[in-house]
């Protein structure tokens, strides 16, 4: 494992942004994993800035997302899919036909998960996958649990997780309590993975996946198995490592 340990968010970002500008330059039809999150905004909007200055073109990457939540429209504000739009996709010069987030409102979750096992599995799995890191260890939304969910799966989601995401809800809106996630064993087919992580709150994270037991109560603690992963990091997030 790689780490990068930068001054600050931005310093971080702009890093981030680096390995993945030089992947899809390396490689123009590059697939793409992706994550939402506060973290990897920063790097997308430096992506934008690369973008639309024409220093690379996402005309021919494909992009998979990591999860969704359950019961939201893709037109829903706080969907995945609106999220990525908006901080992402509507302002490089991707085809959206080639972005691709689980399907919230699927009526049978069982066949979507599925249908997003095959879809990630006929693109190639991802060249690069973006990773953040939620404070009870968790990566996508595989949750701490007893078991590692190689599948795309439903899950239920924990009170901290549910906590951190509300910020992102308006006031009285519900926080969804379960989403539909890709499973370590996508995440883990990855040829590269990148990883950012920010702030205080989550260096104990960051200790217990690098530095503790591989066990699915730490979910990114697998990470230790992968043999190119990439640790983009402030100096705070890093305190432990």
């Amino acid at each position: 494992m790689r780490i990068y340990r930068e001054k600050d968010y931005t310093a971080l970002s702009r890093r981030a942004a680096n390995l993945i500008s030089a992947e899809i330059i390396r490689k123009p039809d590059s697939v793409l994993g992706l994550a939402t999150g506060g973290t990897p905004v920063g790097t997308y909007s430096q992506l934008i800035e690369w973008n639309q200055k024409g220093d690379f073109s996402f005309a021919e990457v494909k992009t998979v997302n990591l999860d969704e939540y359950q019961g939201l429209l893709p037109e829903h504000p706080q969907s995945y899919r609106c999220f990525m739009q908006e901080k992402f996709f509507d302002h490089i010069d991707i085809k959206k036909e080639n972005t691709f987030v689980p399907n919230g409102e699927a009526e049978d979750m069982e066949a979507e998960c599925a249908r997003y096992d095959e879809l990630v599995r006929s693109l190639g799995y991802a060249d690069l996958q973006l990773l953040g890191l939620g404070r009870n260890g968790h990566i996508g939304f595989n949750e701490p649990s007893d078991f590692f969910h190689k599948e795309t799966h439903l899950v239920d989601l924990t009170e901290s997780t549910i906590e951190a995401n509300a910020r992102f809800f308006g006031e009285g809106e519900s926080v969804p309590r379960r989403a539909i996630t890709m499973g370590v064993g996508c995440i883990m087919a990855a040829r590269r993975i990148v990883m950012v992580v920010s702030g205080a709150n989550k260096a104990e994270a960051v200790r217990d996946a690098l530095l503790g037991a591989i066990t699915p109560r730490c979910p990114a603690s697998i990470l230790q198995l992968h043999n190119d992963v990439v640790l983009v990091g402030d100096e705070e997030a890093l305190a432990y490592v």
